[in-house]
Order: structure tokens, then sequence, then C-alpha cells
């Protein structure tokens, strides 16, 4: 039980942090966007933001991916923790595709989306076990939220989030190994890829 609560606390202060500086105290009018960097697309910003609540997005740090070699250039530096991307159209992605995460997730995210631009299913499910298994797998921040923004295209995208507890098992956080009671769940126990689902998503 005091893992949940660390889990749930981490989250709340998360989001408190994030909004108290969005909004720069009560009343006060909220700091303006961070400039962006030189070359950057405010319409390409303004596009990856999406994916999270918009008392977010003005903050929030913005990137995009290089997939010749999953490195990234910065669009715009934020002053949160939260960091956003457009992965629409990229290999192995959907044709419209928004993410956003903790900024500690990167090394995580640049995996994933390597791993994802294998076609192969067999290939790709190796390649992230034998990583999983030699200790090179990046782990995510432990009760870092990942929220996605997806579908065929902007009109049928989805949101979706979870909350990354990489590790977890039932018997180390008390929840579920599956989602059969109806409450959240731990989907991918005891992995790197361990997450909370909760009802619905």
């Amino acid at each position: 039980m005091k893992r949940i609560a660390l889990i749930v606390l981490t989250v709340l202060t998360m989001f408190t942090g994030v909004l108290a500086q969005g909004q720069g105290g009560r009343g006060a009018a909220p700091p303006p966007p961070p400039p962006l960097e030189p070359g950057a697309s405010q319409a390409d910003v303004d596009k990856a933001v999406l994916a999270i609540a918009p008392q977010l997005r003005a903050q929030a740090t913005v990137i995009k991916w290089n997939p010749a070699d999953w490195t990234y250039t910065t669009l715009r530096k934020g002053t949160t923790q939260i960091v956003c991307f457009d992965k629409s159209g990229l290999p192995g992605q959907l044709p419209y595709s928004l993410e956003c995460t903790h900024l500690g997730n990167l090394p995580r995210a640049a995996q994933n989306m390597r791993y994802e631009s294998e076609p192969d299913r067999a290939k790709r499910q190796a390649a992230i076990d034998a990583a999983d298994k030699d200790g090179s797998r990046a782990k995510p921040v432990f009760g870092s939220v990942w929220y996605h923004l997806m579908g065929m295209d902007a009109a049928s995208a989805r949101t979706h989030f979870t909350i990354a507890v990489p590790g977890a098992t039932e018997k180390s956080l008390g929840l579920p190994e599956n989602g059969r009671g109806g409450g959240v769940w731990i989907m991918n126990a005891g992995t790197s890829t361990a997450h909370l689902m909760t009802p619905g998503e």
C-alpha cells in the first residue's frame, strides 16, 4: 500500500507542479510559452502537444525525431518535465501518432521507436527480450505518465495513457496482474515495460 500511495503521490505532485508553473500562481496570468529554437515550426510544436491537457501544453518541451538514427532535435525547450513529440507516419507508427512523457523517458522512447521500426514482429520482440535480458533496455522513470493520441487520422484519433512501473509485480505493488477485477492493474508485470492500466484504457 505504501508503494501505491507513493505512485499516486508522485503523479499528483507532477501534475500539481506543472499546473502551478503553467498558471503562475492563483489569479496570475500564465507565463508565455518558451521561445522556439531556430528553424523550428510553431505548427509542429502546436501539433505535438495535443496529446496532453491544454493547461500542460504551453510549457512542455517539444522535440522532433530523426528516423535515420533515432536522435532528436529540440524544437522548444520547456520549463516542466514533460516532453512531447510527433511520431505520425514514422517507421512502425500510425499515420497520426502523438506522444508526451517525462523527459527522463527519452532514452526509452528512442529505443521503443527503434524496435517498432522493425516490421517483423518476431524479430522485434526478440530484440526487446534480448535487451531486457542483458540490461541494455532503458528503464522508464517509475511513476511517470505516457500520454498518447493516435489513430488513422486526427478525426479518429483516441487518447490513451499509462503509468510506468518498471519491474512491478502484484507482490511488490499489491495490484493484480490482469484487469479481470475491473480496477487498476499491472500490464507486463515484472518487466521493464510494466505499467498501470485503468479500466477502459
